[in-house]
C-alpha cells in the first residue's frame, strides 16, 4: 500500500493584489533567505484525501462552473507556531467566504470524498512563508521576528478571487496544478 496522497484545493487571487502581497512574501525571504523560487501565492480551501484524479477532477468542474469572482478581506497578519512555523495574511472570515467554504467541503463530502470534518476550525489565510519548499528550516528566533513584522503591519487589502486550482504539493509549477477553473 502505498503512501497517502493529499490534494490541495486552492483559491487564486487577481493579479494587482498579487503583485502588492507578493512584494511582502519577497521581502521576507530575502530577509530570511528563505526561497530560491517564491512559491505561489493562494488560499487553501480545502485539503483533500487520498482521491481518486479521474473522479476528482469533473467533480471539481461541477462544483465550480458556475462560481462567480467574489472578493476577500485581510486586515491582518496570523501566524501558525511551530511545526508549521508559518506566517500569513489572515482572510477575514464574513458571511460571504464562510458559506463559500463550507459548500465547497460540504459538496466533496457529497462526492464521498475525504475533507476536513469540520470548516469552522480553520483560518483561512495566505501564507508569505513556511518551511515547506522553503531552501532552510527557520530559527527560533528568525520566525519570532517575523511573526512580530507581520503583525504589526496593517493591512487593507481586498483581493479577488478569479480561478480555483487543485494542486499536488511539489513546487513545480508544470505538475503541481492538476485542475484550474476560471471564476465567472
Amino acid at each position: 500500500m502505498g503512501d497517502i496522497m493529499n490534494y490541495y484545493l486552492v483559491a487564486l487571487i487577481d493579479e494587482n493584489s498579487y503583485i502588492k502581497i507578493q512584494s511582502l512574501q519577497k521581502q521576507l525571504s530575502d530577509e530570511y533567505d528563505l526561497y530560491d523560487k517564491l512559491p505561489m501565492l493562494h488560499m487553501t480551501l480545502e485539503v483533500i484525501e487520498d482521491a481518486e484524479l479521474e473522479k476528482l477532477i469533473p467533480s471539481l468542474h461541477n462544483i465550480f462552473k458556475d462560481t462567480k469572482k467574489m472578493k476577500i478581506k485581510i486586515k491582518n497578519g496570523i501566524c501558525f507556531e511551530p511545526p508549521f512555523k508559518s506566517v500569513n495574511l489572515k482572510v477575514e472570515n464574513d458571511e460571504n467566504i464562510k458559506e463559500f467554504v463550507y459548500d465547497v467541503n460540504h459538496c466533496l463530502k457529497s462526492y464521498n470524498f475525504k475533507v476536513r470534518e469540520n470548516v469552522d476550525d480553520w483560518d483561512l489565510h495566505i501564507s508569505l512563508a513556511n518551511t515547506v519548499f522553503s531552501k532552510k528550516e527557520w530559527l527560533k528566533n528568525e520566525f519570532e521576528s517575523a511573526c512580530k513584522y507581520i503583525m504589526n503591519l496593517s493591512y487593507d487589502i481586498v483581493p479577488e478571487i478569479t480561478e480555483i486550482q487543485l494542486w499536488k504539493p511539489i513546487n513545480d509549477d508544470d505538475e503541481m496544478v492538476l485542475f484550474k477553473q476560471k471564476l465567472k
